[in-house]
This record gives structure tokens, sequence and C-alpha cells, in this order.
């Protein structure tokens, strides 16, 4: 399949959850996958699924206030996870940009999200910036540093 073939489409919750613990919990202390913005009014999941029906990337975009602007409205970015067999093939830009796109029909200014370091690279490619100093994310233990992507 190219990345033509995936469609993005609006997942229920729980549907996220196995994708999250496979790539965004392993090698860090914990292997839960709920957040607290899940079943917060106005929140969307997103996902690909393979021919297979498998869910293969996921995402989920958050009301949620930039730290810069509080009075304008914002989306945030979280649990944004590819099958690490599909890594690096297309379908996470796919996914944001189904997201921006969702985040400006709801009038968002902005997009920001905290990113792995692992994935700044991918963020910084697609038109985000990096805000302030890196720091350590309490859930996963690992490095990460705000992004933050303004919509025109």
């Amino acid at each position: 399949m190219t990345e033509h073939d995936f469609r993005v489409v609006k997942i229920a919750t729980e549907e996220t959850y196995a994708l999250r613990i496979a790539v965004l919990r392993a090698d860090t202390p914990t292997s839960d996958p709920k957040y607290a913005e899940d079943s917060q009014q106005g929140t969307v999941h997103l996902g690909v699924f393979d021919q297979d029906k498998v869910l293969i990337a996921t995402s989920t975009w958050v009301v949620n206030p930039w730290q810069d602007d509080p009075s304008a409205k914002a989306i945030q970015l979280r649990g944004m996870a590819v099958a690490t067999e599909h890594q690096r093939s297309g379908l996470g830009k796919i996914l944001l940009e189904a997201g921006i796109t969702h985040a400006k029909t709801r009038d968002a200014k902005y997009v920001w999200a905290k990113a792995r370091d692992s994935a700044l690279n991918f963020y910084l490619g697609n038109k985000f910036i990096s805000v302030g100093d890196g720091f350590t994310e309490g859930v996963t233990q690992m490095p990460h540093h705000l992004v933050v992507r303004k919509l025109s």
C-alpha cells in the first residue's frame, strides 16, 4: 500500500490503547495508555487502518490552551503513534495534516504538543517550532520539548 491508499478516520478512545501501549509506552515505567483528556468534550481521536483493518497510526486532539496565548483557541496533539513497522512511511504526516485540518475547523489559532526528542525533527519538519528548554516528561521519563504550530 502507498501513502495514498490510507484514509484517516475518527475512532473511539479504546481503539487507541493497543497502539499507544506498543509505541508510546515501550521502554517506559508505565503501560497505562489512558489520558485524562480522552473523554473531555471536544477531544477527537484519529486513526489509520491497514488493509486488514488493523490500526497502524493514531493521534488524539484535545482542546487545550497554548501557554503563550491562553486566550486564543488551541488544540493539543497527544498520543501520536505510528506502528513501528510503518514509521518513516509518511503516515505520521498524513495523520498530522488531518489533525491540523480538524484544528482549523475548530477555529484554533495554535496546535501544540509535548514532543519526544526522538520525534522532534518530525515536528520541526512539519512547520512546528520548538519553544523553551527541553524537559523530562513525568509519565514516560523521556526527554521532550514543547512544540507549537501557528495556524493561518
